[in-house]
């Protein structure tokens, strides 16, 4: 199998970026996932060099991997349908999320499909690319828009690989977009079904989706495949299960990407047993 780019779970940023590395440290992560900034709300944070360089450092230093996560609110398939106030909003605190996510040297920052209600469908999807090239421009970076497919439970868009692989084509600045694939989501859509685990790994490698791979969220889900419910449940204790956890870690495209989890902590509050699980894996 080949070594993944890290692996480890979501952690806190109490007592600053630095702090979070130290975190998944110490719980065996080679990886990690924060929040940039406060996840339910659009509001700038003014980006604290020392702390971020504390970070990129004590990363390189202990050879750990991170993205960053977007803010819940983030909807780039609203476009200016609710007014050019909220549209610039959700520009603004990307690139900010983008800027802070360089400064950490984290690959990137994960960033939800989106969705809306409209009558035209394609709507929405003009206006991700609208708002993804409006990010981008004159963005020279390293950090990535890191695009996350969704469960279904707002409806379809964002469900399947087909739309993020034209959506990525469509933009103006490719380069600097990749994919995170939400297991627990692309289950919960109907993207495959139990057992099914290969089908749908090689359906990616014919649509060039993997390609484009960076981050994994190494989640198991509650609900059955096509339930359309957003709800992770810990790894192997899911309807996904032990044996297709293992089917997609062990894949060479899972293991060129930073994979992190978004469960439940065991009974000491981290995710140590669950990392220490996957490492089994390999």
């Amino acid at each position: 199998m080949t070594p993944n780019s890290g692996i480890g779970a979501h952690v806190s940023t109490k007592g600053g970026f630095v702090q979070a590395a130290k975190r998944a440290h110490a719980q065996g992560a080679t990886a990690f996932q924060y929040f940039p900034k406060n996840p339910r709300s659009l509001s700038l944070k003014a980006l604290d060099a020392i702390d971020a360089r504390q970070c990129r450092d004590y990363c390189m230093e202990y050879g750990l991997a991170s993205i960053a996560h977007s803010p819940y609110p983030t909807n780039p398939a609203l476009g200016m349908s609710r007014g050019e106030a909220g549209y610039h909003a959700v520009i603004a605190s990307i690139r900010n999320d983008l800027e802070i996510a360089d400064a950490c040297g984290s690959v990137g920052t994960v960033v939800h499909f989106g969705h809306m209600k409209s009558d035209d469908p394609l709507v929405g999807y003009q206006h991700i690319i609208q708002t993804l090239d409006m990010v981008l421009e004159q963005w020279d970076g390293k950090a990535k828009v890191l695009l996350e497919n969704q469960a279904g439970d707002h409806g379809p868009m964002g469900t399947t690989m087909e739309e993020m692989v034209q959506i990525r084509k469509l933009c103006s600045h490719p380069e600097h977009i990749a994919f995170c694939f939400d297991t627990c989501h692309a289950f919960a859509s109907g993207m495959w079904s139990e057992g099914e685990e290969q089908a749908m790994l090689e359906k990616g490698r014919k649509l060039g989706y993997w390609d484009a791979l960076a981050a994994v969220h190494f989640n198991d889900s509650k609900y059955a495949s096509g339930s359309c419910k957003d709800r992770h449940a810990r790894i192997g204790a899911g309807r996904i299960g032990s044996d297709g956890m293992k089917a997609l870690l062990a894949s060479p495209e899972f293991g060129k990407a930073v994979v992190v989890m978004e469960t439940e902590t065991g009974k000491d509050g981290t995710h140590r047993e669950d990392i220490a699980l996957m490492r089994s894996w390999q």
